[in-house]
């Protein structure tokens, strides 16, 4: 079992944690455009509340161990290691409660490069324990509006995660934000006549789209992505670790373990 002291300096080592390679800059710009209410923001989340961009940079201080002050603006962001460790506790608990009573999860990234090895080996654990692993609207398409107009892209699932791909591409999957694909996945499981997730697991979008449609989600988020923080803060996300998603891959295979190890689901 990979002792919480040696994840701890996992974190740090990686930068996974503690001085990230995420700006302050960038992280301010997305608090602003949240507070806006841009939609590459909000991916996929309404928020109930008023934000300012203080109360969003006073919720990212406390849920990720940012820098509380709003003048500070400049250099590496900062996520509180320790914040990291008791978020995975509570994404592993929440992921060992779906698998003891054998149910149903989704699990989808907008990281493909960095972040699909992380999330199949927790699928492959889950399936072995007895549940069931959805894979909703498998090839159908999702166009997605980037900066360079609407690009057609294809839902597919690779060892049980769901992530966009360019139609007639080689390379495993493309970066997203967008909401679109899990409300295209639950849409399609809705017409398939069920069933529907119990929780659904990933980032960005999968997250939040989830969330907001009242399907239990958890997930993992940057100093750059508020919305999920504050989709927890509002009570539409139940798990938001703090952490760098743009990583080395292999990086992240500690944390698996880690989750497994507390989820009662290591083999």
């Amino acid at each position: 079992m990979l002792s919480t002291r040696a994840l701890r300096a996992h974190l740090l080592a990686s930068r996974l944690a503690g001085e990230v390679a995420t700006t302050r800059e960038t992280s301010l710009r997305s608090y602003r455009a949240f507070v806006a209410r841009d939609p590459r923001v909000t991916i996929g989340l309404d928020p109930g509340w008023a934000w300012s961009v203080r109360d969003v940079v006073a919720l990212m201080a406390d849920r990720c161990g940012v820098s509380a002050d709003p003048e500070h603006v400049s250099g590496a962001d900062v996520i509180d290691p320790e914040l990291t460790l008791a978020g995975l506790a509570a994404f592993a608990a929440r992921l060992g409660a779906v698998a003891a009573r054998g149910g149903s999860v989704l699990f989808g990234t907008g990281h493909p490069h960095r972040l699909i090895g992380f999330y199949a080996g927790l699928a492959d654990a889950v399936s072995a324990a007895g549940c069931s692993v959805l894979t909703p609207a498998q090839g159908r398409c999702v166009d997605i509006t980037t900066r360079f107009g609407v690009r057609p892209y294809r839902l597919e699932y690779v060892r049980g995660v769901a992530l966009l791909s360019e139609p007639g591409a080689r390379a495993v999957g493309v970066h997203t934000h967008s909401p679109l694909p899990v409300r295209l996945a639950l849409q399609a499981a809705v017409n398939a006549g069920g069933p529907l997730p119990d929780l659904v697991v990933g980032d960005h979008g999968w997250v939040c789209g989830a969330g907001q449609l009242g399907i239990e989600a958890i997930g993992v988020a940057d100093t750059d992505d508020p919305a999920l923080f504050v989709g927890a803060a509002e009570g539409r996300v139940s798990v938001a670790v703090p952490l760098d998603d743009g990583v080395r891959s292999d990086f992240y295979r500690p944390l698996t373990r880690y989750v497994l190890d507390r989820a009662c689901l290591s083999q």
